[in-house]
């Protein structure tokens, strides 16, 4: 199960410990995640609360931008490459933040492929491309290829007859 991102806590619902110039802020709830905050050579001369003030700041600064962080996704024009090779990385990494996609399964033992305009890619290969993203979201909405560049219509409600 993945873990929660980090919250602002109090003293009592954290475990605070030094590794150089890190402090190790590990939450009692297990299902929280362990942050290793940097502080710097100061961190030595700081208390518990004093590092959880910092610490606590943090996070609310990130909140507040957060709240007034109007994501636009950017979709390559038709036509244009979504992706390119990124050779220190030995990966495709994607261009932009929307991806047309075509699925297949002419992988080895029926394998998904998924194309990225003609470009296959393994399930291995797309997953490395995903990870380009890592800590954000996805919304997935499958349309015929036909229709891969327009927006599809989305309803939010159950599927009918499963």
């Amino acid at each position: 199960m993945r873990k929660r991102r980090p919250a602002v806590a109090s003293l009592n619902e954290v475990e605070i410990t030094r590794e150089g110039d890190d402090a190790v802020i590990q939450y009692k709830d297990s299902e929280i995640a362990t942050t290793y905050f940097h502080v710097g050579p100061q961190l030595c001369g700081m208390s518990d609360q004093e590092i959880l003030d910092e610490f606590n700041a943090v996070l609310e600064a990130d909140a507040e931008a957060s709240a007034e962080y109007e994501h636009v996704a950017i979709e390559v024009p038709q036509g244009r490459p979504q992706i390119r090779y990124f050779a220190p990385g030995d990966q495709w990494v994607p261009r932009g933040g929307v991806l047309r996609c075509v699925i297949d399964d002419g992988g080895p033992e029926g394998e998904a492929v998924i194309y990225v305009d003609d470009q296959p890619l393994s399930l291995a290969e797309f997953g490395r491309l995903l990870c380009t993203f890592a800590g954000w979201g996805m919304r997935i909405a499958f349309v015929p290829e036909e229709k891969l560049d327009t927006s599809p219509s989305i309803e939010v409600r159950e599927p009918e007859g499963e």
